[in-house]
Parts: C-alpha cells; structure tokens; sequence
C-alpha cells in the first residue's frame, strides 16, 4: 500500500454457502487504486464484479482478506465509524439512479452532506453548485420523476461527488441508458475526475467506455487479471 492509495485491497475472497455447497466467487485479490487513477473492471455476467466493487466500498463483508480506504481497514472498524468513513471518502453510482422520489434534485445531491452534519441551507447551496456544473441548473427543483433518464443519472452522478470522495465506485453507471447518452454522462464522469482528483473504479460491460480508463482488468474464475 502506497501514500498515494485511496483503496487498497490484500487477498480478498468471497465465497457463498447453500447447505454442503460452496461457491467460491473472489479469490485471492489484490488491488491498489491510487488518487487520480481511473480504473475499469470487466468480465462476464455473474463473475463477481459487482460484488468485488460493493467490498471495495464497505457493503459487503469478504470471506478472507483486507480492504483499507485511505490507510483504514474499513471491515475491521466499528459499523458506525464504517458508515462515516463511506460517506467522506466513497461515493457510489449504480445502473439504477436510487433517487429518492418525494425530494428535489438539490435535497437528493445535499443529503450525504446533510447525513455528515452540514447546515442543510450550506449543504444546498454546495448541491445546486454542482448540479449546475453537470449541466442541472434548470432542474434544481424538480422530482425525479420529472427528469429524463440522463438527467436522473447526473444528479445522481452529483450526490455521489457532493463530499468530493476519494473514490468514486461506479456499477454499470451508464447500462440503462441510450449509446448518447451514455457517451455524455461518462465524458462527464472523466472531466470530474479530472476536476476533482476523484479516483475512479468502474464496472461496466461497455468495452468503449472501460477503453477510456486508465487500466483495464478482468475478472475471470475469481481472479483479476491485468488487460481485457
């Protein structure tokens, strides 16, 4: 593990029990991902990707193994401590946007700062500061179900980014979107990784779009392997 590393994992492995059978999902994984990097995970349906990217970020215990966020064994700490350690350095983003239907764009991108115990009024005017950066400014106050699908995933792209995470975890952030869509959300995900300093690890299907990062791993009979 390296000052520089944001996340890093040591033998990481997870298994699933169903009675007397076993399936051995992760396998002795290690990673180093350090501030700035932009890394793609890819592999095959069910490989295990998601479920790696979700221990990465402390939502999921491994069998065996380590993950230190910033220099701290995020499965050893306390749940409490857990939860705030992912709320200022992590930030997640999915297929499926998680919006909370009864709250605004600006009240949806504000609630982790809120949830971490900024003054809402200061933790608002940080939110529409972004959404207006990802191209949200006339938007501000509606629900989400008044926004399109690109539109949701941007302001959800925005509460990810709101604590300015040292990492950004990112699941399949642009499959239920349309290819032009798609290509804008993750051009944007690159600049503000640029702008930020975020680190990015991404687990996508997109070929084109993991050929954008940095590196490029592939997870494969529970190993991950440098290249496509």
């Amino acid at each position: 593990m390296t000052d520089q590393a944001v996340i890093s994992t040591q033998q990481l492995a997870k298994s699933f029990s169903d009675g007397d059978l076993q399936t051995h999902v992760l396998d002795n994984i290690s990673l180093t991902v350090n501030k700035g990097d932009r890394v793609a995970i890819v592999g095959s349906s069910g490989s295990g990707k998601s479920t790696l990217l979700h221990i990465m970020g402390g939502l999921d215990s491994p069998t065996a193994g380590h993950v230190w966020v910033n220099g701290q064994d995020i499965h050893a700490m306390r749940s409490k401590a857990a939860s705030k350690l992912r709320n200022q350095q992590l930030g997640f983003v999915y297929q499926f946007h998680h919006l909370l239907p009864e709250f605004t764009a600006v009240e949806n991108v504000a609630m982790p700062l809120v949830i971490g115990g900024m003054a809402p009024k200061a933790a608002q005017e940080k939110s529409q500061a972004l959404l207006e950066k990802v191209g949200l400014s006339h938007r501000l106050l509606h629900k989400p179900s008044e926004l399109s699908g690109g539109e949701r995933q941007r302001a959800a792209l925005a509460r990810a980014l709101i604590t300015e995470p040292a990492c950004l975890l990112a699941d399949e952030p642009t499959g239920n979107l349309d290819h032009r869509t798609a290509q804008s959300i993750f051009d944007l995900i690159l600049q503000l990784n640029e702008d930020l300093g975020t680190a990015l690890v991404i687990v996508t299907h997109d070929t084109e779009l993991a050929g954008k990062m940095d590196r490029v791993m592939t997870l494969m009979d529970g190993q991950l392997q440098s290249g496509s």
